[in-house]
């Protein structure tokens, strides 16, 4: 919860903001360290996630890596001093400009999701004399049980590399003299609780690379991806996701090879739980079956509920009154600005200051300035 003295802090900053908890942002990033320096991961920060320097500098002192899906966040990486040799460059849809800038930077691996993809690596690295690093990113077909919009591991998404096309891919492979394989790369969805569903990753994984080893290539690094998943629903409770659990699996269950390297991505599970977005009630409008708190923080400072119905705790900080449900909605102008139906807060009135809770993954990152919407600088706590 929030301290006394940092709700007196609010109270003097213009709203909407978004804070963070930078004491439990380092006591996650203390226990993801730990538990892969016990198990000998690798950890990647996917920087989708969140790409505010200053939770990128505390990230970078942990000694983690970089997770990237464009070139500018390659750039961002690169900038806020993330080493070359520890920066991964994934995503479905990667333009020449941005493979350049990553060569030239020479990054460690490109994650390859087409066989288009490998060719016009290949092409643009024999224009520069180098030769790029891969990883393939191959479907493994395995059901995240998540929302559909965040699952990304089945053979239907766009992302990835259909099991039946690897044949194919490695026919094309040994014609691309300046690509070289060298990893594999797995990535099922986010938001994930069921740990089972990680089990069923390794054991898949466990075949795939099997059927590489019995086609005399070896694979030097595995990159399991992220997806781990944070209690949106009571945040207090459980303010640091279960990453005890999660190494455990993948270090019983994955097949690992000696000398081979095993990569995460993980992003939400890191960064979610220490940011909240803090707003002002500008009104309370009261309508024949439901009071709204209209609050000045809008879809344009947090997507998430707007894009795929997700739900983010909600705390009035300023208010001990008796516990009355109010639609918490923003001010853009799109029926699907809304926060949360029937929030049971404690009586709430013009001028409370509200935090929505579990935004520090995917929320200040995809701000928008839809209506022209002022955006103010981060609040940081240590």
């Amino acid at each position: 919860m929030f301290r006394t003295s940092i709700i007196s802090e609010f109270k003097n900053r213009e709203t909407p903001f978004y804070y963070y908890d930078l004491a439990l942002l380092n006591d996650s990033l203390n226990q993801v360290k730990g538990l892969a320096e016990k198990y000998d991961f690798e950890i990647h920060y996917a920087i989708k996630a969140n790409s505010n320097e200053r939770i990128l500098a505390e990230i970078l002192k942990a000694g983690f890596g970089a997770d990237c899906v464009s070139g500018n966040e390659v750039k961002r990486a690169i900038e806020c001093g993330f080493a070359p040799e520890t920066v991964l460059f994934a995503g479905v849809g990667k333009t020449d400009k941005e493979i350049r800038y990553a060569l030239e930077q020479n990054i460690k691996a490109f994650n390859c999701e087409s066989i288009q993809e490998m060719e016009v690596i290949n092409e643009l690295a024999q224009e520069v004399s180098q030769t790029a690093e891969i990883s393939l990113r191959i479907n493994p077909n395995v059901d995240a049980k998540t929302h559909k919009y965040i699952t990304t591991g089945l053979d239907e998404n766009k992302f990835g590399i259909n099991q039946t096309d690897l044949p194919t891919v490695i026919e094309t492979l040994n014609g691309l003299s300046n690509i070289k394989l060298t990893g594999l790369h797995f990535h099922i969805g986010s938001q994930i609780m069921d740990m089972n569903v990680f089990k069923g990753l390794c054991l898949r994984v466990n075949e795939i690379e099997s059927w590489f080893s019995d086609r005399g290539i070896e694979i030097e690094h595995l990159n399991l991806g992220g997806g781990l998943g944070v209690n949106y629903l009571e945040p207090d409770a459980e303010p640091i996701a279960d990453f005890e659990t999660y190494f455990a699996i993948f270090a019983e269950f994955l097949r690992r090879k000696t000398n081979q390297k095993v990569h995460f991505e993980l992003g939400r599970s890191i960064v979610a739980q220490c940011g909240s977005l803090i707003s002002r009630v500008v009104f309370i409008k009261n309508g024949l079956n439901t009071n709204f708190a209209v609050v000045d923080a809008g879809m344009t400072e947090l997507m998430r509920p707007a894009l795929y119905q997700s739900y983010h705790h909600i705390n009035n900080l300023t208010s001990n009154g008796e516990p009355t449900s109010y639609d918490v909605v923003g001010p853009i102008c799109e029926s699907t600005d809304c926060f949360g139906k029937a929030i049971k807060l404690p009586e709430t009135k013009r001028g409370d200051l509200i935090a929505i809770r579990s935004a520090g993954a995917y929320g200040e990152v995809m701000m928008s300035r839809y209506n022209l919407r002022d955006q103010n600088e981060a609040f940081y706590s240590e």
